[in-house]
């Protein structure tokens, strides 16, 4: 019976909002996204537009190409080959594909050359590593995480198959949109909405929930949030793949210029979300699934530079940074 209320419970997170300015020589935005390293989905959402600038669209377009590598033995990646001509002159990013994070071995690697192991006990013990029990594992200690400074090995041994993220481009007509004060996460009544209404809004619209509120809706009666206003047009992009955070920080630079010029719209959001089998969140937080396996993050851009920054995990995950 205990078992079975536990899965009836709505799936928990922690969320984090703070608000800064672009200009501020102390804000962290650049660090956040630097240190979210496996991202598999960004969105971006313009209202009042209803195409994209070239150079905007070009950027999109170029955030590839990511590599699968199948079957690739992990004592490959701490060979000197490898490490001096890949980590010595850059950075790499990895990460076993569809495995699960609660149940089989998985590892990434980092940018600074740092592999991160998540082991079942088996396993664990057969390596002969030194590491520390996994907070997700329950009363029973079924998963250790242990760390070791090492990098990839070539590919060309290996069969690897080159990718291009998917990009879809949409124009939403019609939207009714939060009313947002930029200094106001708390919002104020009848004048500006939450910062947890607009995540939620965000959620739906990402989703193509229906908004309308109609009683006759037996998959959703949600709606925007109050005080709102009508949007002719709104423009959404989605990107899906293997998004290095140096491509998220290019789109969110180009999206903080975006009110260079009069715009009709007050804010812009982007949104990033990690790969939810991730062994960490952010630098090496330790990353579980449970019910969800979110970690993810999204910026509001307001037109005079303020931002919002919201940052959600997992409620078995270390609070965001």
């Amino acid at each position: 019976m205990a078992t079975l209320r536990r899965l009836r419970e709505a799936p928990r997170h922690l969320l984090v909002c703070e608000k800064s300015n672009f200009g501020n020589h102390k804000s962290r935005h650049r660090h956040l996204v630097q240190t979210h390293y496996y991202n598999y989905r960004v969105s971006f959402l313009i209202p009042e537009c209803g195409i994209l600038s070239e150079e905007l669209k070009n950027l999109v377009m170029h955030t590839g190409p990511y590599y699968f590598v199948k079957n690739l033995p992990l004592h490959e990646l701490i060979t000197p080959e490898f490490i001096s001509t890949f980590i010595k002159k850059g950075s790499c990013y990895a990460l076993t594909y569809n495995t699960n994070i609660d149940e089989d071995n998985t590892a990434a690697l980092l940018p600074n050359g740092k592999l991160i192991l998540s082991l079942d006990k088996d396993t664990y013990e057969e390596t002969g590593l030194q590491g520390r029990p996994s907070q997700f594992s329950g009363r029973k200690i079924m998963k250790f995480s242990s760390e070791e400074s090492t990098m990839m090995s070539y590919f060309s041994k290996y069969q690897i198959q080159e990718h291009q993220p998917k990009v879809a481009l949409s124009t939403l007509r019609d939207l009714q949109c939060p009313v947002l004060q930029s200094r106001e996460l708390e919002g104020t009544p009848e004048v500006s909405c939450r910062a947890l209404e607009l995540f939620d809004w965000l959620g739906a619209v990402f989703s193509n929930v229906d908004l309308n509120n109609d009683p006759n809706n037996f998959i959703s009666t949600y709606c925007c949030p109050e005080p709102s206003t009508l949007v002719a047009k709104a423009y959404l992009c989605t990107i899906t793949g293997f998004i290095l955070p140096e491509k998220i920080c290019l789109l969110l630079e180009h999206l903080c210029h975006y009110f260079d010029e009069p715009k009709l719209a007050p804010w812009v959001t982007l949104s990033v979300q990690g790969f939810a089998d991730s062994p960490v969140s952010w630098e090496k937080n330790e990353h579980g699934f449970r019910k969800g396996g979110e970690h993810l993050y999204n910026f509001v851009i307001f037109n005079n530079q303020d931002y919002w920054l919201q940052m959600a995990v997992g409620a078995n995950d270390y609070c965001p940074p």
